[in-house]
């Protein structure tokens, strides 16, 4: 990565930090693997002024104790709202708006505390564990969907599996009828894409569809309620919840819910592809299927940085000052991959033997469904691989591409063309199941 700093960035930064061009909207090779480009950084310094590609100035955590001790800074606030109101030029506000914008990852004590509390309920082991019966129904469908194609067919793994599975897992949990899901996820679809500048038309019309469709969504169950955690949430009282915090955490659940986890699905298994012998060992033992998943948070990155935080005073971090008021990127990615912290950080190893990644955050903020990802992605590959272990990929590899998401917060593959392979499940037994 070449040496990008201009001088007009760098006024009252320490000599050791770098100000690079642009962080995030990189060219294609950069946007697929983007690991050389972090360790690269990271070697450098592990905080560093960078320009994203927005236009907006931040700072990109880089280092595994510096990344640990940034998530977890009270003086990070993660109130967006609030900084926009302070200085509108911190950070762009994106879709759908600023109403949909106060749900539990931007906000801070007391009102995270409470929007937790009452998100919490939905996430207690015993409610993720019960939901393991129809996780498996939910896979087992989706295969077999798959399946239908032919044992010599090409499938596309992302569109036909890895995406509809944690989205049906969600819609359950949320109450959404199975009818609205298809024309939900596909609005989901398009807002989730990344794109450059102003929103595109499209980007446009799909926030504008989810935003009324979550709307009608809570109307609907103050007529009618249900089980389901819109009618939990509907139901508390207006001091507990407001309504713009109401819109704002369903949105935000169906976000983190499905999204992340799809790619985690996806990108795993063209890890496990990418290192055959990982494969192997996994399919050989099973029961090293909860430490693989941990393997393939921290190694593939769904998620390679955490959302929005600000300074609200002068911060240092990993021996870098931050002024205040100024934009900070956690990423995830790279600490996940810092050799200081991990041995031989850059390959898989599903016996490392270690969870305490931050691909899933740290502190306060970090994923409340975390479970419930842990459990969606162990079905997903027990099921997958356990049915079709011999499954191939049906492209080169160099032609996946992640252009799924932004790139920034999200990372995801657009498509994952495999074969399927012969089923170790015979049809009677499928049908039966």
């Amino acid at each position: 990565m070449a040496d990008t700093t201009a001088a007009t960035d760098v006024t009252d930064v320490p000599d050791a930090t770098d100000v690079l061009a642009t962080w995030g909207g990189w060219a294609p090779a950069i946007r697929d693997d983007p690991f050389g480009h972090f360790a690269a950084a990271r070697a450098r310094c592990p905080v560093q002024r960078v320009r994203l590609a927005d236009g907006h100035p931040a700072w990109v955590v880089l280092g595994y104790d510096a990344a640990r001790q940034a998530l977890n800074d009270p003086r990070m606030s993660k109130d967006m709202l609030a900084a926009l109101r302070d200085n509108g030029d911190v950070v762009a506000e994106g879709l759908p708006g600023r109403e949909f914008s106060r749900h539990m990852l931007n906000v801070d004590p007391p009102d995270h505390t409470r929007l937790r509390r009452l998100v919490s309920r939905a996430f207690t082991p015993a409610r993720v564990a019960a939901l393991e019966p129809a996780v498996r129904a939910i896979a087992g469908r989706l295969l077999d969907d798959l399946a239908a194609a032919g044992s010599g067919a090409t499938v596309d793994l992302i569109e036909g599996y890895a995406y509809p599975l944690p989205f049906e897992v969600i819609g359950e949990l949320l109450g959404i009828p199975a009818a609205d899901r298809p024309r939900l996820h596909a609005w989901f679809q398009v807002l989730l894409t990344g794109w450059a500048g102003d929103p595109p038309a499209a980007a446009v019309e799909a926030s504008d569809g989810i935003v009324g469709y979550l709307r009608e969504l809570v109307e609907i169950k103050r007529r009618q309620p249900g089980e389901d955690l819109v009618s939990v949430l509907v139901a508390v009282d207006d001091d507990m919840l407001t309504t713009q915090e109401l819109l704002s955490t369903l949105f935000q659940l169906v976000v983190a819910g499905h999204d992340t986890t799809a790619s985690l699905i996806g990108n795993g298994v063209v890890a496990l592809l990418d290192y055959p012998r990982q494969l192997q060992a996994l399919l050989a033992d099973p029961g090293r299927m909860p430490a693989a998943i941990d393997e393939l948070i921290r190694f593939t990155a769904p998620v390679p940085h955490a959302t929005f935080r600000v300074t609200t005073e002068p911060v240092t971090v990993g021996g870098v000052a931050i002024p205040a008021r100024e934009q900070v990127l956690v990423c995830l990615g790279s600490a996940n991959r810092d050799p200081g912290r991990f041995p031989a950080p850059h390959a898989l190893d599903i016996g490392r033997g270690d969870g305490t990644n931050l691909g899933l955050g740290h502190g306060i903020h970090y994923c409340l469904g975390a479970p419930l990802a842990r459990l969606e992605a162990r079905v997903a590959f027990e099921a997958l691989l356990g049915r079709h272990p011999g499954l191939l990929l049906a492209a080169d590899r160099d032609a996946l591409t992640w252009t799924h998401g932004d790139g920034l917060v999200l990372r995801g593959l657009a498509s994952l063309p495999v074969v399927l392979g012969p089923s170790s499940i015979p049809a009677k037994s499928r049908r039966h199941r």
